[in-house]
């Protein structure tokens, strides 16, 4: 809801997060979001496109799946990254894209291009740090490789924690602070009186 509005009300929204302090927005959607970007790249906002599979309307594709896997679905991918692109954005992210498509995309337009599940033709990667690290221990995309398994460490860790807890072994006397018998004897008598 923050950039699926009219261009002066997306830039009022673009503007408070660039002011709360990011250096750029990511808005997903092709030939429809043209006009919002070029009037947010007009008033200084870097804007970053997202083709592909876009998360915000996932639920317009029918779930998390591939996009452009027919030749006219490619076909308007790459037509929307020429979009985009003469709108003003100063990269691409083209997510769950089919690789050939995303090679072709980024051999076709000036601009970089960042992977994510779309092959090592794209001019960068990203993955999701949670995915990345292996944080979940359920549902991983197809295009995700763990270079950690750090759910299985975390639950471990968790569970240590609340057992120390229920059993009074944390916090020890070395994880808190000390008052001194004597100011201790002062603080009682004061609350005697």
């Amino acid at each position: 809801g923050t950039f699926q509005l009219s261009p002066a009300e997306t830039f009022r929204n673009a503007a408070e997060i660039m002011a709360a302090g990011a250096q750029m927005v990511k808005l997903e959607g092709g030939q429809p979001m043209a006009e919002t970007i070029a009037y947010l790249v007009q008033r200084g906002i870097p804007v970053c496109g997202h083709l592909g599979l876009t998360p915000q309307s996932v639920h317009a594709f029918g779930g998390f799946h591939a996009q452009g896997r027919t030749a006219s679905a490619a076909k308007q991918i790459i037509e929307d990254a020429r979009i985009l692109e003469q709108a003003g954005c100063f990269s691409i992210v083209l997510e769950a894209v089919p690789a050939r498509v995303a090679e072709l995309i980024s051999k076709r337009i000036a601009i970089p291009t960042i992977g994510i599940g779309a092959g090592v033709g794209c001019d960068g990667q990203v993955l999701v740090t949670h995915d990345l690290l292996g944080l979940f221990d359920r549902f991983t995309p197809k295009f995700v490789k763990r270079y950690a398994n750090l759910h299985g460490e975390m639950a471990r860790a968790f569970a240590e924690y609340k057992s120390d807890v229920e059993s009074h072994a944390f916090p020890a006397t070395e994880h808190t602070f000390s008052i001194n018998d004597a100011e201790f004897a002062a603080l009682l008598q004061e609350l005697k009186d």
